[in-house]
């Protein structure tokens, strides 16, 4: 399957320089470029690509005003192509697949390749899977109930996390989350080898996690259930869940019904 593409800069030089260097991706079709915004948010709305290559600094329209001006579209993956290094927080902030510096390097678009063919793959895999579910409403509604819900869709959970801390941005794979802390809107999120603070409530970061995996187990603690090693009792119902790291997280008698999948 192809990657229907668009690559969008008001510099020529810059269009074909990208091209050149998207050859060596045979499952790539650059289907069309843009020299401004304008022209772009038009493109992106009749020509519905799956990936578009953002140039940021464009007069009038802006890469960021583009992506909003395709809101009311379901959007195409997008990365941000720029000169300029201080652009790179709002680049993640628009949930951008990557972000490149110009010019670009192959090894970095080799990278970002490899995370649009993941991020296409998840996204076709949750359609096919609502796709199924209606035909089977239709055909064979008692199968609907043996079937997982839309919390359980292939592609609903997050894989990786942006996370802006100190000035810069961290991209955290979930699977190294150990366990998370609740601190007003903000979580502290633990991994084996670093802390880091996310602007977020407890309540939205849930909906992000797959809760076969991350599990509230506290008013203020989700854990990684693959990172449990040990549980120890403690008085009045409660206990401690042991992690890999060795951290020790109180289960609350509220949530021990999480504690009971580990005894057997």
């Amino acid at each position: 399957m192809s990657i229907r593409t668009i690559i969008v800069d008001d510099e020529k030089l810059a269009i074909q320089g990208l091209q050149l260097r998207l050859e060596r991706f045979p499952d790539v079709e650059v289907i069309d470029t843009c020299a401004n915004g304008r022209e772009a948010i038009r493109k992106i709305k009749t020509e519905k690509p799956d990936l578009v290559f953002l140039d940021i600094q464009m007069p009038g329209f802006d890469g960021f005003s583009v992506v909003k001006g395709i809101m009311e579209i379901e959007p195409p993956l997008i990365v941000f192509v720029t000169a300029y290094q201080e652009h790179a927080v709002r680049a993640f902030e628009a949930n951008a697949v990557n972000y490149l510096m110009k010019p670009v390097d192959d090894d970095k678009l080799a990278d970002t390749m490899e995370r649009v063919r993941t991020r296409l793959a998840e996204k076709h895999a949750a359609e096919e899977a609502e796709k199924l579910k209606h035909v089977l409403a239709e055909v064979a509604p008692d199968a609907i109930e043996a079937m997982p819900d839309e919390g359980e869709a292939t592609g609903r959970y997050e894989k990786l996390i942006n996370i802006k801390d100190r000035g810069q941005i961290f991209r955290v794979d979930v699977d190294s989350i150990e366990r998370i802390e609740a601190a007003g809107d903000y979580m502290c999120i633990y991994t084996a080898d670093n802390s880091l603070i996310l602007r977020e409530t407890m309540k939205d970061l849930e909906r992000r996690l797959d809760p076969r995996v991350f599990q509230r187990v506290h008013r203020s603690w989700i854990v990684n259930l693959n990172q449990v090693r040990q549980v120890k009792p403690h008085t009045n119902g409660e206990c401690f869940l042991v992690l890999e790291s060795g951290a020790d997280v109180k289960v609350s008698r509220s949530y021990r019904d999480v504690v009971a999948r580990f005894v057997h």
